[in-house]
């Protein structure tokens, strides 16, 4: 099955008919690249010259479209020229046949073709030189590498700076894509990191004053109710501190603002105290060191969440937190009673304790919450462990 040549381009035609127009008008002036009298002259007279004219010309068509087949039949064509007077339009057009084959063909053939070319051209200097012992014999090579050698090897430096352009643009689109997919995955993370800390801050006074608006609403006795309201105020008034400080977080470049406050551990016993005004009946026993930045702030959303929870789903009794140094990491443990109550006493989403997994995960710690036996019954215990030490030295570093 013969196979079907790809069509000519537009640019490859104005070529060919540029080649052919121009070879024609040599002819018609009678201008030819050697006389009639020289012995390589086999067919002389102006007609046979045109054949291979009119073939190089059909060849310039396929420069890019078969330029295998074209600088393959090319050949042939200034052959079968050098055998005639020769038309300087059928050479020329040959050189760009050559050129094209490197710049367009195949990989192989713009790597060997240069080596092909250049040794031919060795021969065509050496051998006649042998055979005439003349000086001038070695023209017939230079003149050889002139119409094979040097397009073939103009054509592989082209084909060279072009592919060394097109890694570089690949490269730089890989680095557009990984520089995309480091913002995302940025973005992303930041996001995650704005819905923990804005859930920390806040989840804990709306459920409150989601449970004592309830029991406002619930309760005829206007002294409790007195009571809840004034609970819920002070959650309220605590929120909205907290919604602002997180926006001055966020807003950039606002320089009148405060500068925010990161909670410490050293204010457990502010948010116990909070807790126990909530309804809570906790206990805290926390003896530790000093222990870095980003470790105190995680135990102390940690608790914070724990305390939240406990405030939505215990049962009545007493909650106790923990915190302990214990084999280079801090350990916390939240303990609530668990059981006896048919629904929360306000809605949650499980967004806590992802939240709590995240940021132990983060400092590259380990967090389990699941009910177990206590002494005192059945237990709700939220445990982590976060490291101090390895945090601690990058921190130095």
């Amino acid at each position: 099955m013969a196979v079907r040549l790809s069509r000519p381009r537009r640019f490859d035609v104005w070529v060919a008919l540029a080649g052919l127009l121009g070879g024609l008008l040599l002819w018609g002036i009678g201008l030819g690249t050697r006389p009639a009298d020289e012995p390589i002259v086999l067919f002389d007279g102006r007609w046979p010259i045109l054949l291979p004219l009119f073939v190089m010309a059909c060849c310039e068509l396929l420069r890019r479209a078969a330029p295998r087949t074209a600088v393959l039949t090319g050949t042939a064509a200034l052959t079968a020229d050098t055998l005639t007077q020769g038309s300087i339009a059928t050479l020329l057009m040959y050189t760009d046949l050559m050129y094209a084959a490197v710049l367009y063909g195949t990989p192989a053939s713009a790597r060997r073709i240069p080596w092909i070319t250049g040794l031919i051209s060795i021969v065509a200097s050496l051998v006649p030189y042998v055979v005439w012992r003349a000086p001038e014999a070695l023209l017939i090579g230079v003149a050889v590498g002139v119409v094979s050698f040097a397009p073939a090897s103009t054509g592989l430096i082209v084909r060279n700076h072009r592919d060394a352009a097109e890694a570089a643009r690949l490269r730089a689109e890989q680095t557009a894509l990984l520089a995309e997919m480091d913002r995302t995955q940025a973005v992303t993370a930041e996001r995650a990191r704005m819905a923990r800390e804005l859930h920390d801050m806040v989840a804990n006074h709306l459920s409150a004053i989601a449970i004592h608006s309830t029991a406002a609403l619930s309760l005829e006795d206007e002294k409790t109710s007195h009571d809840a309201l004034l609970v819920i105020r002070e959650n309220s008034v605590q929120g909205l501190s907290e919604m602002r400080r997180l926006i001055g977080i966020l807003r950039d470049g606002a320089g009148d603002r405060e500068p925010a406050v990161t909670p410490t551990l050293d204010s457990l016993g502010t948010l116990v105290g909070g807790a126990c005004a909530n309804g809570l009946d906790v206990t805290l026993d926390a003896a530790y060191d000093s222990v870095p930045a980003p470790v105190e702030l995680a135990a102390y959303r940690i608790v914070q969440e724990s305390l939240t929870n406990a405030l939505k789903h215990a049962a009545p009794g007493k909650v106790t937190v923990r915190l302990r140094h214990l084999d280079g990491g801090l350990d916390i443990r939240v303990s609530s009673p668990y059981g006896g109550r048919g629904t929360p006493r306000a809605p949650g989403s499980g967004a806590g304790l992802v939240g709590m997994r995240e940021r132990a995960a983060l400092l590259d710690g380990t967090f389990e919450a699941a009910p177990e036996n206590g002494p005192e019954g059945r237990l709700w215990v939220v445990r982590a462990s976060l490291p101090v030490t390895d945090i601690a030295q990058g921190e130095m570093k």
